[in-house]
């Protein structure tokens, strides 16, 4: 089991944001916004679907989990709440998250599968969620320019998604979940979180006027697909998922628990795996 404590960021986000916050760069700001619109809704559905799935156990089993399940929707919960608030503002600047009320309607649509579905989704989701976290430990130039506050939103962010990427894991294979699901799973979540996120970071850019720039997908280009890029860079791991041996312990997870650690004064702690338990 994975202690998880829960912290509330200390960032003021009541003052705006620019519309291309991520030090003045188009692409990487219409990018990272897209991941933040899928956020809210995201972070809702790990939170039901890890919920059910601890209903869903034996009550033996169930106490077993119980401490990490209340740290992950406590994670996710502030994840979702801090997102929320950077999204109001890309709504202000007339940005128009058509993301979310897709992903919603998914979602909705999907609702009375087997919970072993949507544990196993979120699994999938929350592995490419903690190598992109660790590729942006690996590449602080991603964020290169944004404020500081900024810095600190999506490094907080990206920690706690490396600290807790193997609750859902862990609880699917106690669910008795089957490899071919997991699997199948992976390449499912893979395709429609690409998807979203393009047309999401298309929408951005026309927004912003920046689309049919040479200079926009010159830095996707080089975010994206340069040898050690954000997708290219990643591969590797991605594929590390299909092995029946993999568990999401078994990667490198160092530096952000590092951060976590150098950065105390960043964040209070709101509840520790002790509390939770009593």
């Amino acid at each position: 089991m994975t202690d998880l404590v829960v912290r509330k960021i200390l960032i003021d986000m009541a003052e705006p944001i620019p519309a291309r916050w991520n030090g003045g760069d188009a692409f990487r700001s219409a990018y990272f916004s897209a991941l933040s619109m899928s956020f809210p809704v995201g972070e809702q559905y790990f939170i039901d679907s890890v919920r059910a799935g601890l209903k869903a156990l034996p009550a033996e089993e169930q106490r077993r989990f119980a401490a990490e399940v209340q740290g992950f929707v406590g994670q996710e919960a502030t994840h979702r709440r801090i997102h929320g608030l950077f999204n109001g503002h890309l709504e202000a600047l007339g940005f128009r998250n058509t993301l979310e009320p897709r992903a919603k309607k998914r979602i909705e649509s999907k609702a009375h599968l087997d919970v072993r579905i949507h544990v196993a989704a979120t699994a999938a989701t929350e592995h490419l969620t903690a190598i992109f976290a660790d590729w942006m430990f690996r590449h602080p130039e991603a964020l290169a320019g944004a404020e500081p506050r900024l810095q600190t939103l999506w490094t907080w962010h990206a920690a706690e998604e490396a600290e807790h990427c193997s609750t859902a894991f862990d609880l699917y294979k106690a669910l008795g979940g089957s490899e071919r699901w997991r699997l199948r799973l992976m390449r499912y979540i893979t395709w429609i979180f690409a998807l979203d996120v393009t047309r999401q970071t298309i929408r951005n850019l026309w927004h912003d006027g920046s689309l049919f720039r040479w200079s926009t997908w010159q830095s996707a280009a080089k975010l994206l697909f340069a040898k050690d890029g954000m997708i290219r860079g990643n591969v590797q791991l991605w594929k590390a998922y299909q092995a029946p041996s993999f568990h999401p312990r078994q990667q490198d997870m160092s530096n952000a628990m590092h951060w976590l650690e150098a950065n105390q004064q960043r964040f209070t702690v709101v509840s520790r795996p002790a509390q939770a338990n009593t």
